[in-house]
């Protein structure tokens, strides 16, 4: 499910692991992707897609709009301070990125970008996905923290390190949530959009923002082939 490498340079392209939204599917983030990014973005990124490990146990909130099937990186109560399936879903995802991989970076959305947003400090501490490829970069859209204090202790004790791109919707009922995440990054890049909890569009100055750190991942993974 990925793409290949640029042959005119022959440089190789960065390959990001991508976690969907609550209740919806790899199939469905790609489209959504693919739909709203233009080819100048998506053809300098290698894009894996893969489900979450857990058939939807509720109602989807894209039902209508996508196709099921839909699933799940774990459960959570009200207030997502408990959490269902938590581990088993890092043993999944560290699945993923050993029989996937190597990756560079992740990429997520939703319940997919607060996942990324906390699995670099995970990964540090040993927590987790000890025995996959370190995570490098991030692509966070529409991210949060997590609000379980054991785990936000792991994820977030330390800054997050990594280069990271947050997109934060103006109208998007996390955004707030995602400000906290961009608190413990360092020199996150931000690209802001009007809408709410959504895969944006590029305008013009969100577009240079995104190519320019594309850019710099690529250089960055090329020169350590070297």
């Amino acid at each position: 499910m990925g793409s290949k490498g640029d042959c005119k340079t022959n440089q190789r392209k960065p390959r990001f692991l991508c976690l969907h939204g609550f209740r919806t599917s790899g199939a469905i983030m790609k489209k959504q992707i693919f739909d709203k990014w233009p080819t100048q973005v998506v053809d300098k990124l290698d894009l894996v897609f893969v489900d979450a490990p857990f058939p939807s146990q509720g109602k989807s909130e894209v039902e209508g709009i996508f196709d099921p099937p839909y699933y799940e990186w774990f459960q959570f109560n009200k207030e997502f301070t408990e959490y269902e399936n938590f581990d088993k879903c890092l043993e999944y995802i560290e699945e993923c990125m050993i029989k996937h991989g190597p990756f560079d970076g992740l990429l997520g959305f939703s319940q997919g970008a607060i996942l990324s947003g906390a699995l670099s400090g995970l990964q540090a501490k040993e927590v987790g996905l000890t025995n996959a490829s370190r995570i490098k970069y991030l692509i966070i859209i529409g991210g949060a923290k997590f609000q379980n204090k054991s785990v936000a202790e792991k994820a977030y004790s330390s800054a997050i390190t990594c280069p990271s791109v947050h997109f934060l919707g103006e109208k998007d009922y996390l955004k707030k949530y995602g400000i906290e995440l961009l608190e413990s990054c360092v020199d996150p890049v931000v690209i802001h959009h009007p809408k709410g909890h959504t895969i944006p569009r590029f305008d013009e100055k969100g577009l240079e923002s995104m190519l320019s750190f594309i850019q710099k991942v690529q250089a960055e993974i090329n020169t350590e082939q070297v």
